[in-house]
């Protein structure tokens, strides 16, 4: 009997192991995970001018958990001459490619499209101005000034991995007092000139070129958006405005809080064929629910008002980025040259803490009114529907207060991995802090800029 029962489980043994083992990846996650080494790849070489060590230790590591054994282990392949990075994962189809051009950085090709298909991508070639030698805040020239010692120390604080949150990975700080550089200190392998993606903080910056657009009349924030997927007679979304879009209470289905949108950053789906489709789930501007396709939408929405040529590929350079020395600034499009200005854009610690003056100075540099008046308090302004916990919200920017021990009126962009930029009017500051936080460790921004706020009181 007994070697009956142990034969039995002999048998039963294979059968219970593989009932516990994980799932083999799908084919369709094993193209996500393809687009995501190229994509990350192919920018942090080539908007960056990293390594391919240093972005595979910081860019490809702490990801997405279902995205992060694929991302190590599928074969890139690096073209320099081309600007290109091909990872192969399906020996039926190409590989997923991401290829650069100048200014709009790397765009993906959807899923079986070959490499050569990159030399129809649209492109942007014109020059950047040059601005090292200019004075800061227009360029980089800047005078060194002494940081206070208590700044000095809180900034160090920063970069200890535990202090402002356990496992934290920082890579910039840089503080700003009255438009002056008080405060700026990297890892060693960073400098001025590094950037790397802001993630969600890019959310604010698309609030910025939508605040372009209607201080030139070209759009109306209290309007419907000018969505063309959704021009059909009773199309319900055709109601929904830029407003609603930007405090996220557009109503629409999402799968979740959160929206990854998987499809469009690291999928090669595009803009206007995955954000635009999602149905009305809730009355418009009755419940905030945080959604990457809203900040699509918007963009949507301004790109439709410019046209879908040239124009459009360069307003926000020529209107925005570079009228504020944002040279260093990287906007990220589909392969149709929609912006993907919900996460994917590369920038500088620097450049991020010149969209906070822009903001600190009310919309106006160098005498040229480049946003409404009064658009940094609408952008801070509390939206109808709030989230349930945490800080508040606005108009793609977050809000902070009493609720955080900061001073009223603090507002900010946010970005997955620890991209923050405070900016606390009261005390004429601007904080920046860039990271690679891992999934799962999280820097506290919060207490990080309570902080720098106390050093210089």
């Amino acid at each position: 009997m007994r070697t009956v029962v142990l034969a039995a489980l002999a048998v039963l043994a294979p059968a219970a192991a593989a009932a516990q083992a994980p799932a083999a990846p799908d084919a369709h996650t094993r193209a996500l995970a393809a687009g995501y080494k190229a994509a990350f790849l192919c920018s942090g070489l080539f908007n960056a001018g990293m390594s391919e060590a240093q972005v595979a230790a910081d860019d490809l590591e702490g990801i997405y958990p279902q995205y992060q054994e694929l991302v190590r282990e599928l074969p890139a392949e690096v073209d320099r001459d081309r600007k290109q990075v091909s990872v192969r994962f399906d020996k039926h189809l190409p590989p997923r490619v991401a290829a650069w051009r100048p200014n709009l950085g790397c765009a993906q090709l959807p899923v079986g499209a070959p490499a050569e298909a990159a030399a129809r991508l649209p492109r942007f070639d014109a020059a950047a101005p040059r601005s090292d030698a200019r004075k800061w805040p227009d360029g980089d020239a800047h005078p060194r000034i002494a940081t206070p010692r208590g700044l000095a120390q809180v900034a160090e604080k920063a970069f200890d991995g535990a202090t402002y949150g356990e496992g934290s990975k920082t890579t910039a700080v840089l503080v700003v007092k009255d438009g002056r550089i008080i405060a700026e200190r990297y890892r060693a392998d960073f400098d001025m000139h590094t950037p790397q993606r802001t993630w969600s903080a890019a959310k604010s910056l698309t609030a910025s070129v939508v605040g372009r657009a209607v201080q030139q009349g070209l759009v109306k924030v209290d309007a419907p958006a000018n969505i063309p997927e959704w021009k059909a007679p009773g199309d319900p979304r055709a109601q929904i405005t830029l407003t609603q879009l930007m405090n996220m209470g557009s109503g629409l289905w999402t799968d979740g809080p959160g929206n990854r949108t998987d499809e469009v950053y690291v999928g090669g789906g595009l803009v206007t064929e995955w954000a635009t489709r999602m149905p009305i789930e809730v009355r418009p501007g009755t419940r905030f629910r945080y959604a990457n396709n809203d900040t699509l939408l918007a963009m949507r929405s301004v790109r439709a008002s410019l046209g879908d040529g040239e124009r459009a590929l360069a307003y926000p350079f020529q209107e925005l980025l570079w009228k504020i020395g944002m040279t260093h600034t990287t906007p990220e499009t589909d392969w149709q040259g929609n912006f993907i200005l919900s996460s994917q854009v590369w920038t500088t610690a620097r450049d991020l803490a010149r969209l906070g003056l822009l903001y600190q100075n009310d919309g106006v540099w160098n005498g040229e009114r480049l946003l409404p008046e009064g658009w940094a308090r609408f952008v801070a302004t509390p939206a109808p529907a709030q989230p349930p916990s945490g800080p508040g919200y606005g108009a793609f920017f977050w809000l902070y207060g009493a609720a955080q021990a900061l001073p009223e009126g603090t507002y900010g962009m946010n970005g997955n991995r620890g991209q923050y930029v405070m900016i606390v009017p009261s005390e004429k500051l601007v904080i920046v802090r860039r990271g690679f936080d891992p999934a799962g460790k999280r820097f506290d921004e919060a207490r990080f800029a309570r902080d720098v706020v106390a050093a210089l009181r």
